[in-house]
């Protein structure tokens, strides 16, 4: 045999095991990491509070990049939506500095994530943002059943395939459905979001055909609690159908769940008798989820057995990476100076605690703004947060972010004064309990099947039965909610607030943000009984831009502002509710 035919095979023999690396009993370790709801977390620091906090961005990326340098195992990192909504720094690239590059989208891309989930808060920031976050990512955001209803294909990408060490990750996105339920219909136009179950039934065949992967990874920006917000497994088009999806759907390894802010780490089965991990970090960066798979190949089955675990991983034990702070230290600067500018000052200190138990300061301050803007003859609003304080003095563009969290437009819309009722009975039935005597509570908690309080170990404090956003409260008119009487039966309006007669067949113009106003919470559909198709014609005027930036240019237009309660509404027997209310903020404020 010549050299250099030698030469030849054994060149030969080195491309055949190059090419063939998957041997009988060779091991591939991989390790997913999934953050989800980050809501703008990326720094150690809280630009509403203006000092230091102990979950970021910034400390995840420091575990990332340790578990990067261990060569035993592959890393992909994974975001599963809402992560453009939630905090000043976010808000300055959003809407203040739209010609700049996206600053979270430079962060991911410095951090390497291979996907992303689009989530309904990344829809509520419209069309011009998010069209354009998607273009400056160095990854696919997915979201395989929001689709083009001019197309039918998908808006976003539907999946992709990661591969590592020869190992084919097929990755599926979807994200909740509700989002009609809760923005106003120019933030989405153009897109269709439909059943999470339908989609991956129809997109996991596809998968498995065109790609052949020995992973499937679920992406699901929704909650793993099907029944949550009265739904149940059988409703169509299911907000939280995570857990609906990995059960019924056929073909998943792995679900990663998000939206809920729970936090999950649970096996589940599917169609077929397999299990499938259900996995999902909590939000704002605080808890991150991680997933271990050891994959071993079977020269017999010629398939791969997977070992998956997973833990759930809190950020506040890692430090921020310092090259990372330093990197994004100038973009930190300036939202921090955006932040501290004065729009105004406040002669009264206001608290979102108050507003848990009757008419207050706080969202009385919201009602009037509404009122101004809208010049409607009625106001409905919430608290939008569930424990802070805005101090007397001078505000800033952060103590925004505390008044009003999210960004909602602000609708004015035709009700009449039956439905202005109505949607007051609805409100106080999920907010107040029937109260018995004057030791009763006067909030109505969630409770075990014995009775007893339930306990949330996150809060450390008992869970009310519903969320304190939907505990909506009136302006321009006087009423009057009588908790020792039954649901349906408690609220009495006396009059409008300028002493004219409140007519109940009479109509009203009515000023609410865009998430009542499309159906959230259920006040307009279930306690008003409007069809979720007539919302749309109810809509009178609506703002072009977020409610809190009109209340910042309200609050600079005023220079000093006096919140105050207007005494507009009462709790009754009053009594009964005093004693309950100092009884309830022991429960959930003093631990």
């Amino acid at each position: 045999m010549s050299k250099s035919i030698k030469s030849i095979m054994i060149k030969t023999l080195v491309l055949i095991i190059i090419s063939f690396p998957v041997l009988n009993g060779q091991t591939v370790k991989l390790k997913i990491i999934e953050t989800t709801d980050t809501h703008g977390a990326i720094f150690q620091y809280d630009f509403t509070q203006m000092k230091s906090q102990n979950h970021s961005l910034a400390q995840i990326h420091s575990y990332v990049e340790e578990q990067r340098t261990d060569t035993t195992q592959e890393i992909i990192l994974l975001s599963n939506g809402d992560i453009l909504q939630g905090t000043p720094v976010v808000y300055y690239y959003n809407f203040e500095d739209t010609n700049s590059p996206h600053l979270y989208a430079d962060v991911m891309n410095y951090m390497k994530y291979d996907a992303g989930s689009v989530g309904n808060h990344d829809i509520e920031t419209g069309h011009p943002v998010y069209d354009s976050f998607v273009k400056q990512l160095d990854f696919p955001w997915l979201s395989a059943n929001s689709v083009d209803v001019n197309t039918s294909k998908p808006y976003f990408e539907p999946y992709t395939i990661i591969e590592r060490k020869g190992i084919k990750i097929a990755v599926l996105g979807l994200t909740t459905p509700a989002i009609p339920s809760w923005l106003p219909p120019q933030i989405w136009e153009g897109i269709e979001f439909n059943d999470m179950i339908e989609t991956a039934k129809m997109w996991i065949p596809i998968i498995k055909e065109k790609e052949n992967p020995q992973i499937i990874v679920g992406l699901f920006h929704a909650g793993g609690d099907p029944n949550y917000n009265g739904q149940t497994s059988e409703t169509y088009k299911n907000e939280n159908a995570t857990r609906l999806v990995a059960e019924q759907v056929s073909g998943f390894d792995i679900v990663f769940t998000g939206h809920d802010h729970h936090g999950w780490n649970k096996f589940v089965d599917n169609s077929e008798g397999d299990k499938v991990l259900l996995a999902g970090g909590t939000s704002s960066a605080r808890v991150f989820a991680e997933v271990s798979i050891n994959m071993t190949f079977n020269s017999e089955t010629k398939i791969w057995d997977k070992e998956i675990t997973a833990e759930l991983v809190d950020s506040k034990k890692y430090q921020p990476d310092s090259d990372f702070l330093k990197t994004f230290n100038p973009q930190f600067e300036i939202v921090k100076k955006y932040a501290s500018k004065k729009i105004g000052v406040f002669t009264e200190t206001i608290s979102s605690r108050d507003a848990l138990f009757g008419d207050s300061p706080f969202v009385d301050l919201i009602h009037k703004i509404q009122l101004d803007i809208s010049d409607a003859d009625i106001s409905f609003a919430a608290p939008l947060t569930f424990n802070t304080q805005i101090k007397k003095g001078e505000i800033l563009v952060k103590d925004m972010f505390k008044l009003y969290k999210y960004e909602n437009l602000l609708y004015t819309m035709s009700l009449t004064g039956k439905e202005v009722k109505d949607i007051l009975e609805y409100s106080s039935s999920i907010w107040f309990n029937e109260m018995k005597n004057s030791d009763d509570n006067l909030l109505r908690f969630a409770k075990e099947e014995d009775g007893k309080l339930k306990w949330s170990e996150r809060s450390n404090s008992p869970m009310l039965e519903d969320r304190f956003y939907n505990f909506e409260s009136a302006a321009g008119i006087n009423y009057s909610i009588d908790v020792s009487k039954s649901i349906g039966d408690r609220v009495t309006i006396q009059s409008m607030s300028d002493g004219n007669k409140f007519d109940l067949a009479k109509t009203y113009k009515v000023a609410l943000n865009s998430y009542r106003g499309n159906g959230g919470g259920g006040h307009l559909i279930i306690g008003a009984k409007i069809t979720r198709e007539e919302l749309a014609s109810r809509i009178i005027t609506s703002t072009e831009k977020d409610l809190r930036f009109y209340m910042m240019k309200w609050i600079e237009k005023e220079g000093t502002v006096n919140p105050n309660a207007d005494n507009n509404w009462g709790i009754i027997p009053t009594e009964w509710a005093k004693k309950g209310s100092e009884k309830d903020r022991k429960l959930l404020f003093e631990k």
